[in-house]
């Protein structure tokens, strides 16, 4: 090869080692921000704002739900510098074991040197203020503020809800959060998550190799603002959720409480329950974990998710589509036959007004009869379907065997029993009415929750329709509750229907020998009915169902004390109490209170 040829080859090769140099490059400048991403985090700090959530507040403008202050110390661990590791974990108040822990963790996962994590999270101002003191020694750890709720009114833990860190499936379904975020996990905190969230905003600042601050870029250019949550209006009155929580103290069950003419829930009681601020902090998985293994089931909403037999309550929406379908008439008389079903007082032959005074067993039997086993077919089997499956069509227009859409996660629909459920538990064709006549007063296999027995009860009180119950009034963005929760829900009973039973209610009450005679308050006619729900071997549960004034109801009313006996011994003045708190802003008989406050029911 002559000198000629000798001098191109070189060229040649120069050329493409410069070509293939020139394209690594543009690629690492321009297409790869690996590097770059790397070197502006040499030179700069990224301070994540973090949002102040949103606030909640009562229906009477009472703050439930405020925000205040901690810490979070970060590391950077490509600005660490040799250190006094003893001094630092005595600073922070951790172990050696524990700082290789965390430090190990803040640099195993990718790119991890050059990113920020949290070393100490969720550190009080006061601690914090020790530490910043002398942070300065610790090369590559920081302080980034952000705030956590706090419960002024220590009320209502299972319906508000909490926050807590994301988890890494919550961060896979949604790629506004990142790790470190906060988001609702229960109540109205994780319903309304989006609208109390806010949005993240940023500040950067120039560092040199010390990690010494040296300013911010030219007019914070680069920097975003945090934009705060909306602010919640509920429903809840402060008051009242305050006073239902202090009767239930030292008992199971639940109160649910509800204004008929909106469907705004005015207190929503499970008990036991729990002080909010338990799961807010540093330890709030330790207290979260006592609580879960609480034998009494402190995070067990009993007033959405607890499924009970109704009783005898049951027997208004017995009458009430009796009525619709001409099964009976307010005159129909049924005699007190005691030798096909258990019953009590002195009552042989009523009406139906009388009926429900009395809570005649053997009348809403018969009348029950006549709904399932209407004679349509001569075969008995064949006729108790049918009469069946249109009894439980009419029973679940009144918001039973369906969750309510309550703007709270974990609703349950309860249970009302049907022809597929019968078939197989008997066997089709085996079964009438006379293997599931319980039903016919609110026992055997029906399941009620107390939200929705509180919801029947504004349902009579509305004679005939209601609001789907909710917890939000307003959210501060839209200016309005949400149209789904102003739209009127119909039963299948005409409003004519309901003068009877609402009159027979009042008389519960109002009569000497009525079930419910704890339920009185004076100057106010209070419509209610008692329910002694079996538990068998266990005592009975305590039931009561109720609403006031009888003309132009204000509130609503459920009440449920596990194992406490006679609905009107213990769930009727409990009834009673809460509705005189809210209609007069007021207690009467102080000494009928004391009894509700010493009572306990927490030995099943």
């Amino acid at each position: 090869m002559n000198l000629d040829n000798r001098k191109y080859v070189i060229f040649a090769i120069v050329l493409s080692i410069a070509v293939i140099f020139l394209i690594r490059l543009y690629y690492l400048q321009v297409i790869d921000d690996t590097w770059k991403g790397k070197a502006a985090e040499m030179t700069e700090r990224k301070i994540t704002i973090y949002p102040s959530r949103g606030l909640i507040y009562d229906r009477n403008g009472k703050l439930l739900v405020s925000n205040k202050a901690v810490y979070d110390l970060m590391i950077l661990p490509r600005n660490m510098q040799e250190m006094d590791t003893v001094e630092f974990c005595s600073l922070v108040n951790i172990t050696r074991a524990e700082f290789d822990r965390r430090y190990e963790r803040a640099v195993s996962a990718p790119n991890a040197p050059y990113r920020p994590s949290i070393f100490i999270k969720q550190i009080p101002p006061t601690e914090y203020a020790r530490i910043s003191e002398k942070l300065f020694k610790f090369q590559g750890f920081y302080g980034q503020p952000r705030t956590l709720r706090n419960y002024p009114y220590p009320i209502g833990p299972l319906l508000l809800g909490d926050i807590a860190e994301v988890s890494q499936r919550e961060i896979d379904q949604n790629p506004f959060y990142k790790p470190g975020d906060y988001i609702g996990k229960n109540g109205i905190e994780k319903t309304y998550e989006k609208e109390l969230r806010g949005t993240r905003g940023a500040r950067f600042i120039l560092v040199d190799v010390l990690n010494n601050e040296k300013g911010t870029f030219a007019e914070g250019q680069f920097d975003t603002i945090a934009q705060s949550g909306s602010d919640l209006m509920t429903t809840i009155d402060a008051d009242l959720q305050y006073f239902g929580e202090r009767l239930m103290q030292n008992k199971k069950g639940s109160i649910v409480a509800i204004e008929p003419s909106t469907g705004e829930i005015l207190a929503m009681v499970s008990s036991p329950s729990f002080d909010p601020n338990m799961l807010v902090g540093r330890n709030r998985g330790e207290n979260y974990m006592r609580l879960k293994e609480d034998t009494l089931s402190p995070l067990y909403n009993r007033a959405i998710m607890g499924q009970y037999r109704p009783g005898s309550i049951f027997k208004m929406i017995q009458a009430l589509v009796a009525l619709q379908t001409e099964t009976i008439n307010p005159r129909t008389r049924i005699r007190c036959n005691r030798g096909i079903i258990g019953c009590h007082g002195a009552h042989s032959y009523d009406d139906l007004e009388n009926a429900i005074v009395h809570s005649c067993n053997p009348y809403f039997h018969e009348v029950s009869k006549r709904m399932i086993q209407s004679g349509e077919r001569e075969n008995i089997f064949a006729d108790s379907r049918i009469g069946l499956a249109r009894w439980k069509e009419n029973i679940e227009s009144f918001g039973l065997g369906r969750a309510l859409n309550v703007d709270i996660p974990g609703v349950h629909k309860g249970f009302v029993p049907g022809v597929d459920y019968y078939d197989r538990v008997y066997g089709e064709r085996r079964w009438a009415y006379s293997t599931i006549y319980s039903i016919s007063i609110g026992e055997g296999e029906l399941g009620i929750v107390p939200i929705q027995m509180a919801n029947l009860a504004a349902i009579i009180a509305n004679r005939g329709h209601y609001y789907t119950p909710h917890l939000v009034r307003k959210i501060q963005e839209e200016g309005a509750k949400r149209e789904e929760y102003q739209k009127k829900q119909y039963t299948v009973v005409d409003e004519s229907h309901f003068d009877i039973v609402v009159k027979a209610m009042e008389r519960v009450v109002s009569d000497p020998s009525g079930t419910a005679r704890r339920a009185r308050i004076d100057g106010i006619e209070v419509c209610g009915k008692t329910g002694t729900v079996q538990n068998e071997p266990r005592p009975d549960h305590s039931v009561f169902m109720a609403f006031a004034p009888k003309d132009n109801p204000k509130i609503a009313i459920a009440v449920y004390v596990e194992y406490a006996g006679f609905g009107g011994t213990w769930a009727a003045p409990i009834a009673s109490l809460m509705m005189e708190k809210y209609l007069t802003d007021s207690i009467s008989n102080p000494a009928k209170a004391q009894r509700i406050l010493d009572a306990k029911f927490l030995d099943y």
